[in-house]
């Protein structure tokens, strides 16, 4: 009898251990978790989210988009800007923690049903594959280059410039933001 006791104490006693060291989080918290919050030690990469190609081509834009809300007026709905890259992380893992850290919307398909074997982004702050234009979608630069992988397999390295931009015309209308200026 004692030692049935012992042993039952024992395996509360471990199981407590266990549950106050370690550290829960819901996915929310795990994605939204500050993903500028850069030390001297920190791996990061300048990254940022475009639309400014639907600045000239608005003829083609779903009237229902014909907002400020969905096309800033510079066409920048997230300036470029330095985050930690993690071990491990994809432009895509960057595109998801950042996108929910900024309350900015976000609708992709996983990998498991794209015919790309790659995420596929979908749509971004409510701008969609040809939503303007039939030649319209997102597609990303890595240091003003496609790097013709999907996102959720290519692994970006410190110092890099992850460009998130939507397209109306293949990827044919739009000049790299290295070309124009360096992100803060």
């Amino acid at each position: 009898m004692k030692k049935d006791i012992l042993i039952i104490f024992s395996i509360v006693l471990v199981v407590a251990l266990l549950i106050m060291g370690t550290d829960f989080q819901s996915v929310e918290e795990y994605y939204q978790s500050h993903p500028d919050a850069i030390t001297p030690d920190s791996k990061t990469v300048y990254f940022s989210i475009r639309c400014d190609t639907i600045l000239q081509n608005t003829d083609k834009l779903d009237p229902a988009l014909q907002s400020s809300e969905y096309i800033p007026e510079d066409g920048m709905i997230l300036a470029p800007s330095r985050y930690v890259l993690r071990d491990g992380d994809t432009v895509f893992d960057l595109l998801l923690r950042i996108t929910g850290y900024h309350k900015i919307q976000l609708e992709y398909q996983g990998a498991d049903v794209s015919a790309f074997g790659s995420v596929f982004v979908e749509g971004i702050n409510y701008l969609y594959e040809f939503s303007c234009g039939s030649g319209s979608g997102w597609t990303y630069l890595v240091n003003g280059e496609n790097p013709q992988t999907g996102c959720s397999k290519y692994e970006p390295k410190d110092g890099d410039l992850i460009e998130w931009f939507y397209t109306c015309n293949y990827g044919e209308d739009y000049t790299p933001l290295q070309n124009q200026t360096q992100p803060k």
